[in-house]
């Protein structure tokens, strides 16, 4: 057997032991969850978002993914509306833990998953019917700024949907005219988890991570359309650095 072969194999066995773990995560962390609903929001993310951390402890246990943040300084101390690119899996476990309190965008059906969507309905997402656009849009501002009013970040993908890693999908405008409507920053977001924990397939592949953020944009006098690509070319612009 090749030494290409055998490293795969190990990285398939990684790759597996890492799932069986996440999963054991999972059902472990939407049982605390739905046992602390009586719980004030903010401790309640708190608490069941060590389980998002400890996924990312187990990647990197499991697979050897590592994870480097650029751009702290750039996150405001109070609500913003995040964009990021949406690759991967992992950011949807990762942003929540990062940007906490963090209430995200997320399709309408994840909360019918039992147990899990339970839980994940107790983080007080902004769920969405994406075949509603027009209504989703109206839904995202009323819930949007009444989470943002109640001190919670807004993560948005503004693909609408994953998009493969060596591309960047159109940005739809829902999360800017939120932040305009709020008059908040919007935070762009951009990262490379689709080049270690890919959109399709079972491996994953050893390496580092890079989160980037960066700077606050502020709506200002600028329509919807030119923040949104704004925040877009930003984003595209971080893919292409090493």
């Amino acid at each position: 057997m090749s030494d290409n072969a055998i490293s795969t194999v190990i990285q398939g066995l990684r790759s597996a032991i890492f799932y069986l773990g996440f999963i054991l995560l999972i059902i472990i962390v939407s049982i605390v969850t739905c046992g602390l609903f009586f719980v004030p929001f903010p401790m309640r993310q708190r608490i069941a978002t060590i389980g998002n951390w400890l996924i990312m402890v187990w990647l990197r246990l499991t697979c050897n993914i590592t994870i480097v943040v650029e751009g702290r300084a750039n996150i405001p101390a109070g609500p913003c509306v995040v964009l990021s690119n949406h690759q991967s899996t992992w950011e949807t476990f990762y942003l929540q833990w990062f940007f906490q309190p963090a209430s995200v965008i997320l399709k309408h059906e994840l909360l019918w998953i039992p147990l899990f969507g339970w839980a994940l309905a107790l983080m007080e997402p902004i769920a969405i019917k994406r075949s509603k656009p027009t209504r989703a849009i109206k839904h995202v501002l009323k819930k949007g700024k009444q989470r943002l009013s109640a001190g919670n970040r807004i993560v948005i993908y503004p693909e609408g949907t994953r998009v493969g890693k060596n591309s960047l999908g159109d940005f739809k405008i829902s999360g800017a005219a939120l932040a305009k409507a709020a008059d908040v920053a919007i935070l762009p977001v951009a990262h490379n988890a689709g080049d270690h924990w890919p959109l399709i397939g079972f491996m994953k592949h050893p390496g580092t991570i890079t989160l980037r953020i960066g700077p606050a944009i502020q709506p200002c006098d600028k329509d919807v359309r030119a923040l949104t690509e704004q925040a877009r070319q930003w984003v595209k612009q971080a893919l292409k650095t090493p």
